[in-house]
């Protein structure tokens, strides 16, 4: 029916549009229809590109193919190729083949154009998925806002403020707190800012937090940890201690290149940059690395079940 390329650094786009084209299939006969192969080797590509149409309807096959535009080397030969070409020019109805490369995030590779696999792809129903960037605010607004549409809910916009300036440019992190806020709001439809800074954490709750800490007042340091407990499960606060933590060291390490420039980098507006920036001037980047080291092995403890008490693995991880 149709052949599909899909490409870019912003996995999370690229799984909802996979997502919304699975679930267009016969949901009874999924298991034979839905099929996902990773990077998969000439003879295996070229039965599954000529799968003959099934009679309960269409099927969808996911190729996940980085190994054939990331590696140093091309992976078919010339006659492959050929072979490959014939088979995508020559579908048949009912078969949609979907090839997929997820770039690595934040590093800025692209797909080399001049690979003759690229140039027969690009002939097909090709689009890129691109990172958002952190300060082009109208784009993840719209983003949010239709996403939030295929949850039902509707975002007042001082909301969707709100939540560009905690969250960034990181979509799966978008939808997890959009799950959250929809059940706050039920059975309502409509999420207001005041349900935002009830539920998500923001930057200043961590930055005080973590800034105690760094200041040797571990006493309030666990107070405040207690109050950030009221919001988040200790695991997810500790992801978003360490997500934050992460993007500081970047910050200082990399300073030298200016706030537009560290901006793109760390997924962070450039003036939630400078902010951070000039709160961190007193703080040394081995300091942020040991803590970081810490709360890493209280998150490891937890997880492998070395630790039974979550909330005491994190206090200790913090005063030592």
């Amino acid at each position: 029916m149709a052949v599909y390329f899909f490409y870019g650094d912003e996995d999370y786009n690229i799984e909802l549009e996979l997502n919304k084209m699975r679930s267009e299939l016969n949901p009874d006969f999924l298991s034979m229809s839905y099929q996902v192969l990773d990077n998969p080797d000439y003879q295996t590509l070229i039965q599954y590109l000529r799968t003959p149409p099934m009679m309960f309807g269409d099927t969808l096959i996911i190729i996940n193919a980085e190994s054939y535009f990331l590696g140093n080397r091309n992976v078919f030969d010339d006659s492959e190729i050929d072979d490959i070409e014939d088979a995508i020019k020559n579908n048949t109805d009912g078969l949609n083949i979907v090839f997929v490369v997820k770039l690595p995030r934040d590093e800025g590779k692209k797909l080399d154009s001049r690979r003759k696999l690229y140039k027969i792809l690009s002939k097909t129903n090709m689009k890129e998925f691109p990172t958002f960037k952190a300060y082009k605010t109208a784009e993840i607004s719209a983003w949010i806002k239709s996403h939030g549409n295929s949850k039902d809910i509707i975002f007042k916009d001082d909301a969707i403020d709100l939540l560009i300036e905690h969250i960034g440019n990181n979509l799966r992190q978008y939808d997890a707190e959009m799950d959250k806020l929809k059940l706050l709001a039920y059975p309502e439809k409509t999420i207001t800012k005041k349900m935002v800074e009830e539920i998500c954490i923001s930057n200043q709750d961590l930055f005080s937090f973590t800034e105690l800490i760094m200041k040797g007042d571990k006493d309030k340091a666990l107070l405040e940890f207690k109050k950030l407990l009221d919001k988040k499960h200790p695991l997810e606060l500790l992801s978003a201690i360490q997500t934050m933590l992460r993007k500081w060291i970047i910050l200082k390490v990399k300073s030298s290149l200016g706030n537009a420039e560290l901006s793109k980098i760390v997924g962070m507006h450039e003036f939630a940059v400078k902010q951070t920036l000039q709160k961190l001037r007193n703080t040394q980047v081995s300091e942020l690395v040991k803590l970081k080291e810490n709360l890493f092995e209280a998150e490891y403890k937890i997880k492998s079940a070395e630790s039974v008490d979550m909330i005491s693995e994190v206090e200790c991880a913090i005063i030592r």
